[in-house]
């Protein structure tokens, strides 16, 4: 039963250890996202994210610290967008590329290094970004506008934020169990769950019984749908064969290669939310212009915040980075190569182009059914919260939040599992 399996992970010390430890950093965590930067004005927020509704995705995986204006608002955004960067550049640079796929265990912590170093320039550019965006007519956020002085004091808070969070992140990857990084968003999306339900108390009807049933039998659907998805690999059979050295033979073994129906994961997604929410804050510092200046970025403003113009642009460009990211990350010709070192083969198919060709083909057809359902599942919430009427508990119908926490989910049972197997085979 699953209380046993709760009463054996704190029995061993260890690693009851480590889940205390995660816990005492996601706290912390939470404790810095409630601490907010002077100047702030709270009515003026909440208008500003009535007008630009992109940017309440980006609080989403903030946990609310955007708009707290805290001194994390960047969250870990600065650095999955220098690693995104650099696993785009080694497109371009063979020598990146070396380093992160050919070097090992030492060219990923350099890879990584790198990632951290980028990731402080990219912060004080956002930061300077949204300080500015929010310091604009009408209605400014930040009021009177801080002097330059306070400008780079609210810079240097706003990136020390960023980097004091990776650093945790690390720390939790390191000394905890589980993935840091998407430990801490993932505490940053359920940090709502609480006031979602307050909500739902607040405004009860009786009369929207019927929606509210509706809407929680959808998100089950849904959730079952994301797991499912997840989970689902095409697996390629594999087989070695046998080689004699001396007086020991070794292949002769079949196994498999398992190709993810979602290898990218969710960087397509957050890609396409960069790319939807740059020319909107763009056409934000030109809106309040005069001439005829003013006026375009009024219109391009105005049909971008079009709901059906938006929901088709963010699932276009969800299905377009999902094939993108995974021609960037997987590679049926180094694969097939490895496979020809390794003496593997695929049973019916010659090793070389043929078998490069296949596992193309294969991925492809995989490929399209992971990139239509991601497509599906970021624009799920509109679609679910229009059926409804009910807008809360966003994160249970769709997008980035519930792909991140059904992720995250999985992975941290994955591992804590597997370690209450390896102390199962040492006590046996």
């Amino acid at each position: 039963m699953w209380y046993q399996k709760i009463i054996q992970i704190f029995k061993i010390k260890d690693l009851r250890k480590k889940i205390l430890f995660v816990l005492l950093v996601l706290a912390l965590f939470r404790l810095m996202a409630n601490v907010p930067m002077p100047g702030m004005e709270p009515e003026n927020l909440r208008r500003f994210f009535e007008r630009f509704q992109m940017f309440g995705l980006l609080n989403v995986l903030t946990g609310g610290a955007l708009d707290r204006f805290s001194i994390i608002m960047l969250g870990l955004g600065p650095y999955i967008t220098a690693v995104i960067m650099l696993q785009l550049l080694t497109m371009i640079f063979p020598q990146l590329e070396k380093m992160y796929k050919e070097e090992g265990e030492a060219g990923r912590r350099k890879f990584e290094q790198y990632g951290r170093i980028l990731t402080v320039p990219l912060a004080l550019v956002q930061g300077y970004a949204m300080i500015i965006l929010l310091q604009r007519p009408p209605d400014p956020v930040i009021s009177p506008p801080l002097s330059l002085f306070h400008l780079l004091i609210s810079l240097l808070t706003i990136t020390a934020g960023t980097v004091f969070l990776m650093w945790l992140g690390e720390l939790i990857s390191e000394k905890g169990i589980g993935n840091g990084v998407s430990l801490l968003i993932f505490a940053g999306i359920i940090s709502d769950f609480p006031s979602n339900i307050k909500q739902i108390l607040i405004t009860w009807d009786p009369a929207r019984i019927p929606s509210y049933v509706i809407f929680l039998g959808m998100s089950l659907l849904i959730i079952a749908a994301v797991v499912l998805i997840t989970e689902a690999r095409r697996n390629i059979p594999i087989s070695y064969a046998k080689r004699v050295r001396g007086t020991k033979v070794y292949g002769g073994v079949s196994t498999y290669l398992p190709m993810n129906m979602n290898p990218a994961g969710v960087i397509p997604i957050i890609f396409a939310l960069s790319v939807l929410l740059f020319p909107s804050m763009i056409v934000g510092f030109f809106v309040g212009s005069g001439g005829w200046i003013g006026q375009a970025a009024k219109t391009v403003t105005v049909f971008l915040q079009s709901p059906w113009i938006n929901g088709i642009l963010y699932f276009l460009l969800v299905v377009l980075f999902t094939y993108f990211y995974t021609a960037v990350t997987f590679n049926p010709k180094t694969i097939s190569q490895n496979l020809q070192k390794m003496g593997g083969f695929i049973p019916g198919i010659r090793p070389g182009e043929s078998t490069t060709k296949f596992i193309h083909y294969i991925l492809n057809r995989v490929l399209l059914l992971g990139a239509l359902f991601l497509g599906s599942i970021a624009v799920m919430p509109s679609i679910v919260g229009g059926a409804t009427g009910v807008t809360v508990f966003s994160f249970l119908v769709g997008g980035t939040s519930l792909l991140i926490v059904v992720s995250v989910v999985l992975e941290t049972m994955r591992q804590i599992n597997a370690q209450l197997q390896m102390r199962d085979y040492e006590t046996f």
